[in-house]
């Protein structure tokens, strides 16, 4: 008797990727504003969080801006892609107030909010240029797809059939 099917670890590895497969994950729904509150909350509760267990330390909040700017991208909906990029950086100079090294007072905070961003240019740059590869990428995609749902225009006009051959001949210079 003759089986067909496997068992053991390489019949489990099928039906694991069947799974993954069937998992959809959700299309991006978040408006401008929400991708912008949502990546300013992220960067913020990065920046307490690096406070509390790193001292403070600007190249780990900078490193963790990365995945956060991807996310702001690929969540946003697709009639606010063009928010992604602007409020990447945004969200970064929030997030720089818990862990930045100024004096007290507001003047005092702002000259280290932007010591932190003049000497972390870097990686704010490289956020928001990932934000804008994701958003270009994804712009990409939607014109495609939307030009290949479309019918093809046909090449010339379509004939009359009231538009003979011979009145055509006659219609030349």
């Amino acid at each position: 008797m003759r089986r067909t099917g496997r068992s053991g670890p390489a019949a489990a590895l099928p039906a694991v990727l069947r799974r993954v497969r069937g998992l959809s994950v959700p299309g991006p729904r978040l408006t401008g504003l929400g991708a912008g509150l949502l990546t300013t909350l992220m960067m913020l509760t990065i920046g307490c969080l690096d406070a509390l267990l790193f001292s403070g330390s600007p190249t780990v909040y900078s490193v963790l801006f990365l995945p956060a700017c991807a996310a702001c991208g690929l969540w946003v909906r697709p009639a606010d892609l063009l928010a992604a990029p602007v409020t990447a950086p945004l969200a970064y100079t929030v997030g720089l107030l818990p862990i930045n090294e100024g004096s007290a007072g507001f003047s005092g905070q702002a000259v280290g909010v932007f010591t932190a961003l003049s000497l972390q240019a870097g990686w704010l740059y490289a956020g928001t240029l990932l934000a804008v590869v994701i958003v270009l990428v994804r712009r990409a995609v939607l014109v495609t797809r939307r030009r290949r749902q479309q019918r093809p225009r046909p090449s010339r006009h379509p004939r009359s059939p009231h538009y003979s051959s011979a009145a055509q001949a006659r219609s030349r210079p």
